[in-house]
């Protein structure tokens, strides 16, 4: 089971990083963009290191407060959701 909650959360960050990146591109170019319920969705499920890391390469949604401090909440949730389930076993 390990193992495959590595895979995930390993698929899962790459991809928040990726759609990260494809949204500033969109908003560059001036085409539809990817919903902000979707980049938060895509954290929640276990991609915030991958969306927090997209956000300040790519330089996306760094200007709007939700995200300059949701983004980081949420990974730090996950760290205690994993720090708790490493200590209880």
């Amino acid at each position: 089971m390990d193992r495959f909650l590595l895979i995930y959360l390993i698929i899962a960050n790459i991809v928040g990083f990726l759609i990260m990146g494809e949204d500033k591109r969109r908003a560059i170019k001036g085409m539809w963009r990817i919903p902000e319920k979707t980049l938060f969705l895509c954290s929640l499920v276990g991609g915030s290191i991958g969306t927090w890391a997209g956000m300040y390469t790519f330089h996306h949604k760094t200007k709007h407060w939700y995200f300059v401090l949701g983004m980081p909440g949420i990974l730090i949730l996950h760290l205690v959701l994993v720090y708790r389930m490493w200590i209880i076993g």
